[in-house]
């Protein structure tokens, strides 16, 4: 693992960006693939329509479509096929293009698990890190959180006992 650079030592907004892109990048990869490796049964865009539904408390089918890069149709095709595997449910209107979607409990769960699985890998990768350096990684996630968002969880509880990990809403 890299060194901190001193505390003294000014960093310049670009060469501050272009280690958030650095390191930011391949986290997401890693996490994208622990919270996918339990999910076998789904496609990746699946996934990350349940990911995009948990977020909102009345995600849309063209808020999936943004979140995913994807058409409408697209994007209606991949929710049809969560909504058959009962994962997802949708309420409104008849035009499927004008409904909310929200999880099932089965679908809820199914993040659950995924999350877990997440939170347990990288456990694993920083276990070696000594106590400063964790505050140092938890107060600068904490600083990235004040700028881009948080994913909702609330207070932390212990890994596999929570009972909502991902937040409805």
């Amino acid at each position: 693992m890299q060194l901190l650079s001193s505390a003294n030592t000014p960093v310049s907004v670009s060469d501050c960006a272009h280690e958030v892109l650095d390191s930011v990048t391949p986290v997401n990869r890693f996490i994208r693939r622990q919270m996918c490796a339990c999910q076998k049964d789904l496609s990746l865009p699946q996934f990350r329509t349940l990911v995009c539904v948990s977020q909102g408390p009345e995600a849309s089918l063209s808020a999936v479509a943004h979140f995913l890069g994807s058409s409408m149709p697209t994007a209606s095709r991949i929710v049809a096929g969560l909504v058959q595997k009962g994962l997802l449910i949708r309420r409104g209107c008849a035009d499927r293009r004008q409904v909310s979607l929200e999880l099932t409990d089965k679908g809820r769960a199914l993040l659950e698990r995924a999350w877990s699985g997440a939170q347990a890998a990288i456990e694993a990768k920083i276990q070696d890190l000594d106590p400063r350096q964790r505050t140092t990684v938890t107060n600068a996630m904490t600083l990235l959180k004040g700028i881009f968002g948080s994913a909702g969880l609330g207070p932390r509880t212990r890994c596999g006992t929570e009972k909502k990990a991902i937040s409805k809403g």
